[in-house]
């Protein structure tokens, strides 16, 4: 018997690289609103908790609440049509997913992106392959939170106790520890491994097919 059953996966920065979409997406909704733009890097720094949390970290310090709506709305408009302009799966990704598939894993994204942009990034890259996707919705909290991680297992009908969880950002290693599931933190995505240490991830792996040791150890 496996010792897992389920494996649950982050998108941005763990299984697609979405990040020249979100900056892009970004600044057309800061030039709108005659905002400075911001940098690939600014961008990377700022993701994780969602987009809301991504456009309040991108606009000037004191834009009013109104303003910031606005700029958020834009964004959602324009990234919802563009969310898959530049993005791809990392390098080895599909091919892990369909081999763990193929070992009777089940699989799910859990994300802080918009549920609308994971359901169809996820049936664009994924389909056939990872059976539940969930993202962002209105009502339901966001990871750190447990609660998407949850509803994914329940969508599933599978127990927490045989799940493992993937990210590779600080919220990747928050999210598990308060869904009560153990964290895989992958190096090639938006945070660096010191960075990632500071924030209590301790299971690491530099390439997709490393996955497949860890959940067989």
């Amino acid at each position: 018997m496996k010792k897992y059953e389920t494996v649950i996966f982050d998108l941005d920065g763990t299984l697609l690289y979405t990040l020249e979409d979100l900056t892009k997406a970004t600044n057309y909704a800061l030039r709108r609103m005659n905002m400075p733009e911001r940098t690939l890097g600014d961008v990377r720094r700022f993701v994780g908790n969602g987009v809301a949390r991504l456009i309040e970290r991108a606009v000037p310090e004191g834009t009013t609440p109104e303003v910031f709506e606005q700029t958020l709305a834009i964004f959602r408009e324009y990234y919802d049509i563009h969310c898959n302009d530049n993005t791809k799966a990392y390098d080895g990704v599909i091919d892990l997913l369909r081999e763990l598939k193929a070992d009777g894993y089940a699989l799910a994204i859990v994300s802080n992106k918009p549920d609308s942009a994971v359901k169809e990034l996820a049936e664009i890259y994924f389909e056939g392959i990872v059976k539940v996707a969930i993202g962002e919705s209105a009502g339901v909290a966001k990871k750190p939170g447990p609660d998407t991680v949850y509803a994914a297992l329940k969508e599933l009908g599978m127990p927490k106790e045989r799940a493992a969880s993937l990210g590779d950002s600080e919220v990747g290693v928050m999210t598990p520890k308060n869904s009560g599931l153990p964290c895989i933190s992958v190096l090639w995505g938006f945070r660096e491994e010191a960075f990632l240490k500071e924030h209590g991830a301790d299971h690491f792996v530099r390439e997709p097919e490393e996955i497949r040791d860890f959940l067989n150890a």
